[in-house]
Protein backbone atom coordinates (compact mmCIF):
# COMPACT_ATOMS: atom_id res chain seq x y z
CA UNK A 1 0.00 0.00 0.00
CA UNK A 2 1.41 3.25 -0.89
CA UNK A 3 -0.05 6.06 0.03
CA UNK A 4 1.81 9.58 -1.68
CA UNK A 5 0.16 12.67 -2.05
CA UNK A 6 -0.09 13.34 -5.72
CA UNK A 7 -1.40 14.97 -9.19
CA UNK A 8 -1.21 14.71 -12.76
CA UNK A 9 -0.76 17.99 -15.06
CA UNK A 10 -2.23 17.90 -18.14
CA UNK A 11 -4.23 19.88 -20.76
CA UNK A 12 -6.09 19.93 -24.28
CA UNK A 13 -3.15 19.73 -25.94
CA UNK A 14 0.70 20.21 -26.06
CA UNK A 15 1.62 24.29 -26.00
CA UNK A 16 -1.07 24.66 -23.06
CA UNK A 17 2.20 25.36 -20.79
CA UNK A 18 2.00 21.98 -18.95
CA UNK A 19 5.87 21.33 -18.71
CA UNK A 20 6.91 25.37 -17.06
CA UNK A 21 3.55 24.36 -14.73
CA UNK A 22 4.99 21.24 -13.17
CA UNK A 23 8.30 22.13 -13.22
CA UNK A 24 7.29 25.61 -11.67
CA UNK A 25 5.46 23.62 -8.87
CA UNK A 26 7.71 21.26 -7.86
CA UNK A 27 10.38 24.26 -7.74
CA UNK A 28 7.55 26.32 -5.67
CA UNK A 29 7.03 23.37 -2.95
CA UNK A 30 10.88 22.92 -2.64
CA UNK A 31 11.16 26.92 -1.56
CA UNK A 32 8.69 25.78 0.78
CA UNK A 33 10.95 23.04 2.43
CA UNK A 34 8.41 20.53 1.13
CA UNK A 35 10.11 17.27 -0.84
CA UNK A 36 8.53 16.49 -4.43
CA UNK A 37 8.66 13.93 -6.83
CA UNK A 38 8.54 14.77 -10.53
CA UNK A 39 7.60 12.26 -13.39
CA UNK A 40 6.69 12.38 -17.16
CA UNK A 41 4.08 10.57 -19.16
CA UNK A 42 6.00 8.93 -21.98
CA UNK A 43 9.78 8.77 -23.19
CA UNK A 44 10.81 12.02 -22.73
CA UNK A 45 14.02 12.17 -20.69
CA UNK A 46 14.46 16.10 -21.22
CA UNK A 47 10.94 17.03 -19.17
CA UNK A 48 11.66 14.25 -16.92
CA UNK A 49 15.43 15.25 -16.03
CA UNK A 50 14.31 19.00 -15.49
CA UNK A 51 11.28 17.85 -13.25
CA UNK A 52 14.15 16.29 -11.60
CA UNK A 53 16.42 19.55 -11.15
CA UNK A 54 13.28 21.52 -9.51
CA UNK A 55 12.20 18.24 -7.05
CA UNK A 56 16.06 17.86 -5.77
CA UNK A 57 16.07 13.64 -6.84
CA UNK A 58 15.59 12.05 -9.92
CA UNK A 59 13.20 12.77 -12.14
CA UNK A 60 11.73 9.39 -13.93
CA UNK A 61 9.24 8.42 -16.79
CA UNK A 62 5.79 6.63 -16.42
CA UNK A 63 5.93 4.62 -20.43
CA UNK A 64 3.66 2.16 -20.41
CA UNK A 65 5.02 1.37 -24.11
CA UNK A 66 8.59 0.73 -22.91
CA UNK A 67 7.29 -0.93 -18.99
CA UNK A 68 4.51 -2.40 -19.89
CA UNK A 69 1.21 -0.79 -18.05
CA UNK A 70 1.47 -2.82 -15.13
CA UNK A 71 4.68 -1.19 -13.84
CA UNK A 72 3.39 2.02 -14.18
CA UNK A 73 2.22 2.06 -10.69
CA UNK A 74 4.98 0.24 -9.03
CA UNK A 75 7.32 2.13 -10.71
CA UNK A 76 5.59 5.36 -9.29
CA UNK A 77 6.05 4.31 -5.73
CA UNK A 78 9.14 3.63 -5.82
CA UNK A 79 10.45 6.77 -7.24
CA UNK A 80 7.85 8.46 -4.82
CA UNK A 81 8.90 7.16 -1.83
CA UNK A 82 9.32 9.70 0.97
CA UNK A 83 7.73 12.69 -1.03
CA UNK A 84 4.91 15.26 -0.09
CA UNK A 85 3.88 15.20 -3.06
CA UNK A 86 4.44 13.47 -6.90
CA UNK A 87 3.91 15.48 -9.59
CA UNK A 88 3.32 13.44 -13.15
CA UNK A 89 3.41 15.64 -15.91
CA UNK A 90 1.31 14.33 -18.47
CA UNK A 91 2.06 14.53 -22.62
CA UNK A 92 0.27 15.93 -25.37
CA UNK A 93 -3.74 16.18 -24.67
CA UNK A 94 -4.99 14.54 -21.57
CA UNK A 95 -6.76 12.08 -23.93
CA UNK A 96 -4.29 11.18 -26.89
CA UNK A 97 -1.40 8.44 -27.51
CA UNK A 98 1.16 8.61 -29.97
CA UNK A 99 1.15 5.10 -30.37
CA UNK A 100 -2.74 4.87 -30.81
CA UNK A 101 -3.30 2.86 -27.57
CA UNK A 102 -4.83 5.40 -25.21
CA UNK A 103 -6.23 3.05 -22.93
CA UNK A 104 -2.79 2.43 -22.15
CA UNK A 105 -0.49 4.90 -22.73
CA UNK A 106 -2.55 8.32 -22.81
CA UNK A 107 -2.01 10.58 -19.59
CA UNK A 108 -5.85 9.79 -18.72
CA UNK A 109 -4.77 5.99 -18.42
CA UNK A 110 -1.83 7.07 -16.27
CA UNK A 111 -3.75 8.96 -14.14
CA UNK A 112 -6.85 6.03 -13.88
CA UNK A 113 -3.53 3.57 -13.05
CA UNK A 114 -2.61 6.05 -10.40
CA UNK A 115 -6.23 7.14 -9.10
CA UNK A 116 -4.35 10.45 -9.08
CA UNK A 117 -6.74 13.74 -9.58
CA UNK A 118 -5.89 15.55 -13.16
CA UNK A 119 -5.68 19.35 -12.99
CA UNK A 120 -5.73 20.85 -16.77
CA UNK A 121 -4.11 23.33 -17.59
CA UNK A 122 -5.82 25.46 -20.54
CA UNK A 123 -4.04 28.36 -22.57
CA UNK A 124 -7.32 30.75 -22.68
CA UNK A 125 -5.36 33.71 -24.80
CA UNK A 126 -8.05 33.54 -27.43
CA UNK A 127 -10.89 32.00 -25.24
CA UNK A 128 -14.00 32.93 -23.35
CA UNK A 129 -16.74 31.24 -21.61
CA UNK A 130 -15.86 29.01 -24.37
CA UNK A 131 -13.51 27.42 -21.74
CA UNK A 132 -16.60 26.08 -19.74
CA UNK A 133 -17.59 23.85 -22.42
CA UNK A 134 -14.14 23.11 -23.33
CA UNK A 135 -13.00 21.78 -19.65
CA UNK A 136 -17.02 19.84 -19.23
CA UNK A 137 -16.19 18.06 -22.44
CA UNK A 138 -12.90 16.80 -21.06
CA UNK A 139 -14.63 15.91 -18.09
CA UNK A 140 -17.07 14.24 -19.66
CA UNK A 141 -15.73 11.96 -21.77
CA UNK A 142 -14.50 9.65 -19.40
CA UNK A 143 -16.06 9.73 -16.34
CA UNK A 144 -14.22 7.67 -14.36
CA UNK A 145 -11.87 10.13 -14.80
CA UNK A 146 -11.36 12.39 -11.43
CA UNK A 147 -10.97 15.98 -12.65
CA UNK A 148 -9.62 17.98 -9.83
CA UNK A 149 -9.93 21.15 -11.32
CA UNK A 150 -8.07 23.18 -13.64
CA UNK A 151 -5.06 25.97 -14.15
CA UNK A 152 -5.89 29.29 -16.36
CA UNK A 153 -2.43 30.01 -18.57
CA UNK A 154 -1.83 33.01 -20.55
CA UNK A 155 -4.77 35.16 -19.15
CA UNK A 156 -5.01 38.55 -21.02
CA UNK A 157 -6.53 40.77 -18.02
CA UNK A 158 -8.34 41.07 -14.44
CA UNK A 159 -11.36 41.57 -16.42
CA UNK A 160 -10.59 38.09 -18.74
CA UNK A 161 -9.86 36.16 -15.44
CA UNK A 162 -13.58 37.03 -13.68
CA UNK A 163 -14.99 36.06 -16.75
CA UNK A 164 -13.34 32.45 -17.19
CA UNK A 165 -13.32 31.80 -13.10
CA UNK A 166 -17.35 32.71 -13.24
CA UNK A 167 -17.83 30.56 -16.54
CA UNK A 168 -16.20 27.59 -15.01
CA UNK A 169 -17.86 27.86 -11.35
CA UNK A 170 -21.40 27.48 -12.99
CA UNK A 171 -19.19 23.94 -14.00
CA UNK A 172 -18.47 23.74 -9.94
CA UNK A 173 -14.65 23.11 -11.34
CA UNK A 174 -12.18 24.93 -9.00
CA UNK A 175 -9.66 27.17 -10.67
CA UNK A 176 -5.97 26.93 -8.90
CA UNK A 177 -4.52 29.68 -10.23
CA UNK A 178 -4.43 32.05 -13.03
CA UNK A 179 -1.41 33.21 -15.33
CA UNK A 180 -1.01 36.25 -17.31
CA UNK A 181 0.71 36.22 -20.91
CA UNK A 182 4.29 37.28 -19.89
CA UNK A 183 4.08 35.02 -16.25
CA UNK A 184 5.54 31.88 -17.78
CA UNK A 185 7.98 32.67 -20.12
CA UNK A 186 9.90 30.49 -22.07
CA UNK A 187 13.25 30.65 -19.86
CA UNK A 188 14.59 26.64 -19.80
CA UNK A 189 17.68 26.06 -21.91
CA UNK A 190 17.22 24.88 -25.66
CA UNK A 191 15.98 21.21 -26.02
CA UNK A 192 19.34 20.88 -28.32
CA UNK A 193 21.37 20.56 -25.21
CA UNK A 194 18.62 17.50 -23.80
CA UNK A 195 19.04 16.04 -20.54
CA UNK A 196 22.54 17.89 -19.66
CA UNK A 197 21.87 21.10 -18.57
CA UNK A 198 19.40 19.74 -16.03
CA UNK A 199 21.76 17.06 -14.75
CA UNK A 200 24.64 19.32 -14.86
CA UNK A 201 23.02 21.83 -12.49
CA UNK A 202 24.10 24.74 -14.87
CA UNK A 203 23.40 27.99 -14.15
CA UNK A 204 21.40 28.91 -16.77
CA UNK A 205 19.06 25.94 -16.08
CA UNK A 206 19.09 26.38 -12.13
CA UNK A 207 17.75 29.80 -12.85
CA UNK A 208 14.92 28.82 -15.16
CA UNK A 209 13.39 26.57 -12.57
CA UNK A 210 14.16 29.20 -9.59
CA UNK A 211 12.08 31.50 -12.29
CA UNK A 212 9.19 29.21 -12.72
CA UNK A 213 9.07 28.01 -9.16
CA UNK A 214 8.83 32.37 -8.65
CA UNK A 215 5.65 32.63 -10.85
CA UNK A 216 3.85 29.58 -9.84
CA UNK A 217 4.38 30.49 -6.25
CA UNK A 218 2.72 34.01 -7.21
CA UNK A 219 -0.08 32.81 -8.91
CA UNK A 220 -0.97 29.32 -8.10
CA UNK A 221 -2.92 28.40 -5.07
CA UNK A 222 -0.58 26.14 -3.78
CA UNK A 223 -2.34 25.41 -0.39
CA UNK A 224 -5.60 24.00 -2.20
CA UNK A 225 -3.22 22.06 -4.82
CA UNK A 226 -1.98 20.25 -2.03
CA UNK A 227 -5.89 19.67 -0.58
CA UNK A 228 -6.28 17.99 -3.73
CA UNK A 229 -3.07 15.87 -4.27
CA UNK A 230 -3.74 14.58 -0.70
CA UNK A 231 -7.06 13.36 -0.99
CA UNK A 232 -5.98 10.84 -3.66
CA UNK A 233 -6.91 7.51 -2.02
CA UNK A 234 -3.70 5.03 -1.48
CA UNK A 235 -2.71 3.05 -3.94
CA UNK A 236 -2.86 -0.74 -3.48
CA UNK A 237 0.53 -1.64 -4.66
CA UNK A 238 3.89 -3.19 -3.82
CA UNK A 239 6.50 -0.72 -4.65
CA UNK A 240 8.40 -1.83 -7.64
CA UNK A 241 12.57 -2.84 -6.11
CA UNK A 242 15.51 -2.89 -8.37
CA UNK A 243 16.26 -6.63 -7.43
CA UNK A 244 17.66 -8.23 -10.62
CA UNK A 245 15.63 -11.21 -11.91
CA UNK A 246 18.32 -13.76 -10.88
CA UNK A 247 21.12 -12.35 -8.45
CA UNK A 248 24.27 -12.96 -9.96
CA UNK A 249 26.91 -13.89 -7.31
CA UNK A 250 30.24 -12.31 -7.88
CA UNK A 251 33.68 -12.09 -6.43
CA UNK A 252 33.89 -8.16 -5.61
CA UNK A 253 31.63 -5.94 -7.21
CA UNK A 254 32.82 -4.90 -10.55
CA UNK A 255 33.06 -1.38 -11.60
CA UNK A 256 30.57 -0.36 -14.15
CA UNK A 257 31.16 3.26 -15.86
CA UNK A 258 27.58 4.91 -16.71
CA UNK A 259 27.78 7.99 -18.58
CA UNK A 260 26.75 11.38 -16.99
CA UNK A 261 27.68 14.02 -14.94
CA UNK A 262 27.69 14.50 -11.54
CA UNK A 263 24.14 15.25 -10.95
CA UNK A 264 22.95 12.26 -12.90
CA UNK A 265 23.32 10.01 -15.86
CA UNK A 266 22.04 9.62 -20.04
CA UNK A 267 20.13 6.26 -18.75
CA UNK A 268 17.05 5.91 -16.51
CA UNK A 269 17.78 6.43 -13.00
CA UNK A 270 16.76 2.31 -12.58
CA UNK A 271 19.38 1.46 -14.80
CA UNK A 272 22.23 2.04 -12.01
CA UNK A 273 19.90 1.19 -9.15
CA UNK A 274 19.26 -2.10 -10.95
CA UNK A 275 23.30 -2.82 -11.39
CA UNK A 276 23.63 -2.05 -7.88
CA UNK A 277 21.39 -4.58 -7.02
CA UNK A 278 22.85 -7.27 -9.50
CA UNK A 279 26.07 -6.58 -7.20
CA UNK A 280 28.03 -3.89 -9.67
CA UNK A 281 29.99 -0.80 -8.04
CA UNK A 282 28.65 1.85 -10.36
CA UNK A 283 30.61 5.20 -11.28
CA UNK A 284 30.16 8.16 -13.28
CA UNK A 285 32.07 8.62 -16.22
CA UNK A 286 31.84 12.00 -18.22
CA UNK A 287 32.07 11.64 -21.97
CA UNK A 288 32.92 15.21 -22.61
CA UNK A 289 35.15 15.73 -20.32
CA UNK A 290 36.59 12.68 -18.02
CA UNK A 291 39.46 11.78 -20.10
CA UNK A 292 40.13 8.91 -18.74
CA UNK A 293 37.56 5.90 -17.50
CA UNK A 294 37.48 4.96 -14.24
CA UNK A 295 39.81 2.87 -12.26
CA UNK A 296 39.10 -0.48 -12.76
CA UNK A 297 36.17 0.04 -15.13
CA UNK A 298 35.14 -3.88 -16.42
CA UNK A 299 31.83 -2.13 -18.49
CA UNK A 300 30.69 0.82 -19.78
CA UNK A 301 26.91 2.02 -19.91
CA UNK A 302 26.16 4.79 -22.15
CA UNK A 303 22.46 5.88 -22.23
CA UNK A 304 20.30 7.70 -24.95
CA UNK A 305 19.88 11.25 -23.09
CA UNK A 306 23.47 12.08 -24.49
CA UNK A 307 22.63 14.71 -26.87
CA UNK A 308 23.77 14.71 -30.41
CA UNK A 309 24.57 18.15 -29.98
CA UNK A 310 27.12 17.49 -28.15
CA UNK A 311 29.22 15.42 -30.89
CA UNK A 312 32.62 17.90 -31.35
CA UNK A 313 33.22 17.72 -27.64
CA UNK A 314 32.89 14.21 -28.14
CA UNK A 315 35.54 13.88 -30.44
CA UNK A 316 37.49 16.59 -29.02
CA UNK A 317 37.96 13.94 -26.04
CA UNK A 318 40.64 12.00 -28.14
CA UNK A 319 42.06 10.07 -24.77
CA UNK A 320 39.17 9.02 -23.39
CA UNK A 321 38.03 7.65 -27.31
CA UNK A 322 41.19 5.96 -27.19
CA UNK A 323 40.54 4.45 -23.83
CA UNK A 324 36.57 3.49 -25.06
CA UNK A 325 37.77 1.72 -28.13
CA UNK A 326 40.02 -0.58 -25.80
CA UNK A 327 38.07 -1.28 -23.61
CA UNK A 328 35.87 -2.52 -26.14
CA UNK A 329 38.65 -4.31 -27.88
CA UNK A 330 39.75 -6.54 -25.05
CA UNK A 331 35.89 -8.07 -24.88
CA UNK A 332 34.73 -5.98 -22.09
CA UNK A 333 31.06 -5.00 -22.15
CA UNK A 334 30.01 -1.44 -23.78
CA UNK A 335 26.42 -0.55 -24.24
CA UNK A 336 25.51 2.46 -26.20
CA UNK A 337 22.33 3.64 -26.91
CA UNK A 338 21.13 6.59 -29.17
CA UNK A 339 24.41 8.68 -29.61
CA UNK A 340 26.32 6.73 -27.76
CA UNK A 341 26.63 4.71 -30.95
CA UNK A 342 27.61 7.47 -32.83
CA UNK A 343 30.59 8.14 -30.39
CA UNK A 344 31.50 4.34 -30.95
CA UNK A 345 31.42 4.47 -34.69
CA UNK A 346 34.70 5.66 -36.83
CA UNK A 347 33.13 9.27 -37.42
CA UNK A 348 30.24 11.68 -36.90
CA UNK A 349 29.81 14.06 -40.11
CA UNK A 350 33.58 13.83 -40.65
CA UNK A 351 34.62 14.29 -36.74
CA UNK A 352 36.66 11.24 -35.73
CA UNK A 353 34.74 9.30 -32.37
CA UNK A 354 36.09 5.87 -31.10
CA UNK A 355 36.59 3.78 -33.79
CA UNK A 356 35.17 0.87 -32.20
CA UNK A 357 32.48 0.19 -35.10
CA UNK A 358 33.22 0.42 -38.40
CA UNK A 359 30.43 3.08 -39.73
CA UNK A 360 30.48 6.37 -40.40
CA UNK A 361 27.17 8.60 -38.92
CA UNK A 362 26.04 11.82 -40.73
CA UNK A 363 23.34 14.31 -39.26
CA UNK A 364 20.25 14.72 -41.72
CA UNK A 365 17.35 17.29 -41.26
CA UNK A 366 14.14 16.09 -39.31
CA UNK A 367 14.10 13.51 -36.42
CA UNK A 368 13.65 9.91 -36.47
CA UNK A 369 10.75 9.32 -33.57
CA UNK A 370 8.64 6.50 -32.02
CA UNK A 371 8.58 3.37 -30.33
CA UNK A 372 9.83 -0.31 -31.95
CA UNK A 373 9.04 -3.47 -31.02
CA UNK A 374 12.45 -5.45 -31.38
CA UNK A 375 13.50 -8.87 -31.81
CA UNK A 376 17.11 -9.55 -30.85
CA UNK A 377 19.30 -10.66 -33.48
CA UNK A 378 22.48 -11.58 -32.40
CA UNK A 379 23.10 -13.44 -28.95
CA UNK A 380 24.84 -10.36 -26.36
CA UNK A 381 25.10 -8.93 -22.77
CA UNK A 382 21.65 -7.40 -23.54
CA UNK A 383 19.40 -10.40 -24.14
CA UNK A 384 19.51 -13.91 -25.98
CA UNK A 385 18.67 -14.05 -29.73
CA UNK A 386 14.93 -13.95 -30.45
CA UNK A 387 14.22 -11.94 -27.27
CA UNK A 388 11.69 -9.18 -27.98
CA UNK A 389 11.51 -6.16 -26.20
CA UNK A 390 9.94 -2.61 -26.74
CA UNK A 391 11.82 0.46 -27.01
CA UNK A 392 12.05 4.13 -28.42
CA UNK A 393 13.68 6.00 -30.86
CA UNK A 394 14.90 9.49 -31.30
CA UNK A 395 17.78 11.16 -33.50
CA UNK A 396 18.73 13.10 -36.59
CA UNK A 397 22.03 11.46 -36.96
CA UNK A 398 22.09 7.98 -39.11
CA UNK A 399 24.59 5.90 -39.21
CA UNK A 400 26.43 3.96 -42.60
CA UNK A 401 25.93 1.31 -42.80
CA UNK A 402 22.70 1.23 -40.32
CA UNK A 403 23.65 -2.44 -38.67
CA UNK A 404 27.06 -4.68 -38.61
CA UNK A 405 27.82 -8.30 -39.50
CA UNK A 406 25.74 -9.39 -36.43
CA UNK A 407 22.91 -6.85 -35.71
CA UNK A 408 21.31 -5.97 -32.73
CA UNK A 409 17.81 -5.70 -33.64
CA UNK A 410 15.26 -6.24 -36.26
CA UNK A 411 11.55 -5.15 -36.37
CA UNK A 412 8.73 -5.12 -38.70
CA UNK A 413 8.54 -2.70 -41.90
CA UNK A 414 12.52 -2.00 -41.30
CA UNK A 415 15.98 -3.81 -42.13
CA UNK A 416 18.11 -4.89 -39.36
CA UNK A 417 19.74 -1.83 -36.99
CA UNK A 418 22.78 -1.70 -34.27
CA UNK A 419 26.27 -3.36 -34.19
CA UNK A 420 27.00 -6.52 -31.94
CA UNK A 421 30.71 -7.02 -32.06
CA UNK A 422 32.49 -8.76 -28.93
CA UNK A 423 31.19 -7.04 -25.86
CA UNK A 424 29.62 -4.37 -27.60
CA UNK A 425 26.13 -3.67 -28.06
CA UNK A 426 24.99 -0.35 -29.40
CA UNK A 427 22.03 0.45 -31.39
CA UNK A 428 19.72 4.12 -31.38
CA UNK A 429 17.24 1.82 -29.37
CA UNK A 430 16.54 3.14 -26.54
CA UNK A 431 14.93 0.73 -23.73
CA UNK A 432 14.15 0.87 -20.03
CA UNK A 433 15.93 -1.82 -18.15
CA UNK A 434 12.91 -1.97 -15.20
CA UNK A 435 10.96 -4.40 -18.29
CA UNK A 436 13.97 -6.19 -18.80
CA UNK A 437 15.91 -5.87 -15.36
CA UNK A 438 17.99 -9.29 -16.38
CA UNK A 439 19.93 -6.98 -18.38
CA UNK A 440 21.90 -5.85 -15.40
CA UNK A 441 22.35 -9.42 -14.38
CA UNK A 442 23.56 -10.34 -17.59
CA UNK A 443 26.15 -7.45 -17.90
CA UNK A 444 27.61 -7.63 -14.34
CA UNK A 445 28.06 -11.51 -15.11
CA UNK A 446 29.78 -10.50 -18.30
CA UNK A 447 31.73 -7.70 -16.37
CA UNK A 448 33.22 -9.97 -13.92
CA UNK A 449 34.04 -12.98 -16.37
CA UNK A 450 37.38 -12.70 -18.01
CA UNK A 451 36.65 -11.75 -21.76
CA UNK A 452 37.61 -14.94 -23.98
CA UNK A 453 38.77 -15.36 -27.63
CA UNK A 454 39.49 -12.44 -28.20
CA UNK A 455 42.95 -12.41 -29.43
CA UNK A 456 44.13 -12.64 -32.92
CA UNK A 457 40.03 -11.76 -33.93
CA UNK A 458 39.52 -9.13 -36.78
CA UNK A 459 39.02 -5.62 -36.17
CA UNK A 460 36.27 -5.70 -38.41
CA UNK A 461 33.02 -4.27 -36.65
Amino acid sequence: MTAVPRLVLSAPASGHGTTALSIGLLAALADRGLTGAGFKVGPDQVDAAYLGLAAGRPGRILDARLTGPDRLAPLFAHGAAGADLAVVQGTMGLYDSVSGRPDEDSTAAVALRLRSPVVLVVDVAAMGQSVAALVHGFRAYDEQLWLGGVILNRVASPRHETMLREALDDLGVPVYGALRRHELPPVLPARRHGVLPAIGGEAEAVRAVRRLGDAVSATVDLDRLLGLARSAPPLAVTAWSPEPVEPVAVPGAPVVAVAGVAGGSYSHPETAELLRAAGAEVVTVDPLCDEELPAGTRALVVGAGLPEAYAEQLSANRRLCIAVAELARTGRPVLAEGTGLLWLARELDGAPMCGVLDAAGHTRDGLVVGYREATACTPSVVAPAGAVLVGHKQHAAVLTPRAGQTPAWSWDGGTPEGFVWRGVHASQLSLHWAAAPEIAGRLVAAATAEPAGVEGAEATR
